[in-house]
């Protein structure tokens, strides 16, 4: 079970600007420790300034998502100064829009170290503490990892790769019965720097298609898959009428995108490029949450809070799966196997138990059948019929600590007489004793 937000300690990769930000200061906002991460070490400062302003507690570690060592250096980083890491969220991303011939193989290199590999770096940094004490994944892929647009190939290509890759982490963590959720974010176009921050080359900036959102739409999304996790939450209608076009007609969609008005002029503007971009170094800047969009921007979105959080039934049975490797790991499997043979063995002949074990069982067998209030003058009822049973070789060592109590008692209720409850040869195999064997 996830702990409470407010006691939280939450990596946000990518928190710089636009998404990542609002989630940093959302999770801030509920009393989570927030370690942000990001190239721009200015954007940080200030991200950390204003979250510590407003009473939150963050770190702020400068990161370069494509080095995986640097990714590895925050994670301890946040161990160090946290003692531990409950969520992991990677949101770091760059764009370049254009056709694929005028995209340069470089370009094409840049955004899947970025989109992709810098969510491999993250997942293999963070998956070694969240193993220890459980956690939460949460990895930003987009509507267009599900259904690709014209003009933006590279990034729909990477975030194709990010859906996969955390489909993969899903199964694998659940076949090992590891108490670490996956959650995948599916946005739709949101309002943030992303696009002024974008490589254009269609000679004008870009802009998300309508409709588009807040970028807090997507941080109430992670704050609420922190603590619920689910497979995946599509953020904003038009993201799962990408879901359903593209498991229903994907031809029609690409019919529709493939008309100029709707898969070109949708996404560029009438303001000219210039040609500043985040694709090979950060932006200068102290860092923003909302972009500059010229149209309408929807502050909330009902269809996520209504239908694109809520449990599927499918993600019921993978945590049944999860939750039955965890309580038979390969360890406890062969400890239960071993367990089952001795059993099996045991039933087919009864080995010869040392007399220290049959002392314990006997006196063990009557404490669980008489009441609390039987008196403890009853045992020396008990140790002569087990008192044969006992060998030379123990008969020191058990001979003074029951000495006192076998004093003659004149009451009738408690003569000596073996009980057949007792008797060595009737007694079931008594339960393991720690340090008797």
């Amino acid at each position: 079970m996830p702990r409470p937000v407010a006691e939280q300690v939450v990596v946000i990769v990518g928190a710089s600007t636009g998404i990542g930000r609002a989630t940093a200061m959302a999770f801030a906002a509920k009393g989570a420790r927030v370690v942000c991460a990001s190239r721009g070490t200015l954007a940080l400062e200030t991200l950390a300034q204003q979250i510590r302003r407003d009473g939150g507690d963050a770190l702020p570690v400068p990161t370069d998502v494509a080095d995986a060592a640097a990714v590895r250096s925050l994670a301890l980083a946040a161990q160090q100064h946290y003692g531990r890491i409950d969520t992991w969220v990677n949101t770091a991303a760059v764009g370049v829009w254009g056709r694929i011939e005028d995209i340069t193989d470089e370009e094409f290199d840049r955004v899947m170290r970025v989109n992709f590999l810098g969510h491999v770096h993250g997942v293999h940094a963070a998956l070694p503490a969240l193993r220890r004490a459980g956690g939460t994944l949460i990895g930003i892929s987009s509507a267009e990892g599900v259904r690709a647009v014209p003009l933006q190939a590279p990034y729909a290509a990477s975030k194709f790769a990010v859906r996969a890759f955390y489909d993969s982490l899903r199964m694998e963590l659940a076949q090992d019965g590891v108490p670490v959720t996956v959650t995948t974010i599916l946005p739709a176009s949101m309002d943030t720097p992303f696009f002024e921050h974008a490589r254009s080359k269609l000679g004008t900036m870009v802009k998300p298609p309508p409709p588009v959102y807040r970028p807090e739409v997507v941080a109430a999304s992670i704050v609420y898959a922190s603590t619920h996790p689910r497979r995946e939450i599509p953020v904003g209608g038009s993201a799962v009428v990408f879901l359903i076009g593209q498991r229903l007609c994907p031809a029609l969609f690409d019919a529709l995108l493939s008309v100029r008005h709707l898969g070109v002029r949708g996404q560029r503007t009438d303001r000219p490029d210039d040609g500043l971009d985040n694709v090979d170094r950060p932006m200068d800047g102290t860092g923003r949450v909302r972009g500059r969009h010229p149209g309408w921007v929807l502050r909330h979105s009902a269809f996520t809070r209504l239908v694109g959080r809520r449990r599927r039934p499918g993600e019921l049975l993978t945590a049944a799966v999860r939750d039955l490797h965890r309580r038979r790991s390969p360890g406890e499997t062969l400890t239960a196997a071993i367990r089952d043979l001795r059993q099996r063995r045991d039933l087919r002949r009864r080995p010869r138990r040392r007399p220290g074990e049959l002392l314990t069982g006997a006196i063990l067998s009557l404490r669980r059948r008489s009441r609390p209030s039987t008196p403890s003058s009853v045992l020396p009822s008990v140790l002569p019929s087990v008192q044969p049973s006992v060998q030379p070789s123990v008969q020191p060592s058990v001979q003074p600590s029951v000495q006192p109590s076998v004093q003659p008692s004149p009451q009738p209720s408690v003569q000596p007489s073996p009980q057949p409850s007792v008797q060595p040869s009737a007694q079931p195999s008594p339960e393991p004793i720690a340090g008797v064997r």
